[in-house]
């Protein structure tokens, strides 16, 4: 081990992380329950260790530069191997026991959480996770599922919610489908491609139109409630779908339509009941979700 390379501070290292993933430095303060003015030192303590510079400053939101991208991945290693530490010195994951329910889409059931379940498993491994897999709301009031992964808040009081991340979303098709029907070189072309509607077609027509997109009943042939149904058929080349990035960043066989064009932004919400302030297995398996799927972030 190389210890003289080791030379920065972790309360500086954590003030660059949390900057960058809430944003803002006011964000990053309260998230850590610090003061601006604290953050902002340690971040430039550690940009003057390192002789690099984090962040560009655009109005009151901090980006990272390259060379802080480049960084951040270390840093997030770093801050899941300090949890990891926390809880195996505590001994608090190999205590909790019990099963927790989590309420989540279908194709993000399949595509995304299977990893993160693993690891949650080796982390506390008296737990037993059920994933609830479904398009529709669980009623965490009434007890159907302890956690959920929903893409709009919830507006009731007795439900505590986080905000995770934005997600984005592009079209997408199979070259199968694209080398029949020729690729479209602009969001108007569309209206002359067949689309897979996951869930209600007149709902999707909806959505289509408000994005200006003017498609009728022939252009929606093909329609599944299960997203994993209809996101296949996608795949399969019966036509184009809308997908996060994050899912078909996963699938080889799909490829964006219009890659430079600005992506449809969606917000993911992780949600518990107020159980969560007095249940340490929902209080473990929440926290972990928040972190790993802010870590996910597509690209």
């Amino acid at each position: 081990m190389n210890w003289d390379a080791i030379s920065f501070d972790w309360n500086q290292a954590r003030a660059f992380l949390a900057t960058a993933e809430e944003g803002s430095l006011s964000a990053a303060a309260r998230a850590l329950r610090q003061t601006q003015p604290t953050l902002g030192r340690q971040i430039a303590a550690l940009e003057a260790d390192l002789g690099v510079v984090l962040f560009e400053r655009v109005g009151r939101t901090y980006v990272p530069t390259p060379t802080g991208l480049d960084l951040l991945e270390h840093v997030r290693s770093m801050a899941s191997a300090a949890t990891q530490l926390s809880l195996t010195a505590s001994g608090q994951a190999q205590a909790i026991e019990g099963t927790v329910v989590i309420s989540v889409s279908d194709v993000m059931a399949a595509y995304m959480l299977p990893p993160m379940i693993r690891e949650l498993g080796e982390t506390a491994p008296g737990l037993h996770i059920d994933l609830l897999a479904s398009n529709t709301f669980s009623d965490l009031k009434q007890r159907e599922a302890d956690i959920a992964l929903r893409h709009v808040r919830p507006e009731q009081p007795e439900l505590i919610a986080k905000f995770v991340k934005e997600m984005t979303a592009r079209h997408y098709a199979a070259p199968s489908y694209l080398q029949v029907h020729g690729r479209p070189s602009e969001m108007a072309e569309l209206a002359q491609h067949s689309f897979i509607s996951f869930g209600d077609r007149e709902q999707m027509k909806r959505q289509l139109q408000s994005a200006e997109i003017l498609i009728s009943d022939t252009n929606l042939r093909f329609s599944s409630a299960s997203a994993i149904v209809a996101w296949q058929m996608v795949r399969d080349g019966l036509g184009v779908g809308i997908m996060a990035d994050e899912i078909a960043d996963k699938c080889p066989d799909v490829e964006p339509l219009f890659p430079d064009m600005p992506p449809f932004r969606f917000p993911l919400w992780i949600v518990t009941h107020r159980e969560l302030k007095t249940s340490r297995r929902i209080r473990l398996v929440f926290d972990f979700l928040a972190e790993k799927l802010k870590q996910s972030d597509h690209g």
